[in-house]
């Protein structure tokens, strides 16, 4: 635990810094999100509300660790390691409570934690030899999926009318087929670094 927490510097970071906090923080409103969505029971009551909200401020504090780690020069393993389980545990306990709801088909969220914790379980069979940080269309992925999922657990439409939860389902259309593209290019990725150190 000792080292930088939040001053910029060139000395070690602290496993618990600022922005790895954050991360953390964002693990712990996935619970709660996930109880308030589920305890609405698709009734798109005020409970239904606040869950929306909650993984809206949830998924904008991986920005803010992000930015936090970079700026402040607070990049861990450990924080490299943290942060796709968070983004993980709160996407797919989304993903996982919509199907429950009804409201998104099984077959998208088990083909996505499909990929998703088996890479996530690879990252860990091999972080004693190397960590192996998230490919950049990871990162889009992660986006596409937030904004899909958002756009489906606010009920927009029931306001301004259905093409709000089309325009949901296609961006979640979008979001599955770079979940996969991404998985590819993660193994491509590593085969390489692989290729570099032999």
């Amino acid at each position: 635990m000792r080292g930088r927490v939040a001053r910029n510097g060139d000395t070690p970071a602290s496993t618990g810094n600022v922005a790895n906090i954050v991360t953390v923080v964002r693990i712990f409103m996935a619970p709660v999100f996930i109880w308030l969505l589920l305890a609405d029971r698709g009734e798109l009551g005020p409970l239904r509300w606040v869950a929306a909200v909650i993984f809206v401020v949830a998924i904008v504090t991986d920005t803010v660790d992000g930015i936090l780690a970079r700026r402040q020069n607070l990049v861990t393993d450990f924080g490299k390691i943290l942060d796709p389980i968070a983004d993980k545990v709160l996407t797919g306990g989304a993903l996982v409570a919509l199907s429950i709801l009804g409201e998104l088909w099984w077959w998208v969220t088990i083909v996505i934690l499909i990929r998703e914790f088996g890479i996530t379980i690879f990252r860990f069979a091999v972080i004693r030899t190397r960590v192996i940080p998230a490919v950049a269309s990871g990162k889009l992925k992660t986006v596409l999926q937030a904004v899909g999922i958002s756009l489906l657990l606010f009920p927009f439409w029931t306001i301004v009318g259905v093409w709000v939860l089309w325009l949901g389902w296609i961006v979640m259309a979008l979001a599955l087929a770079l979940t996969v593209i991404s998985g590819v290019d993660f193994f491509v990725k590593y085969r390489q670094q692989n290729r570099q150190k032999a």
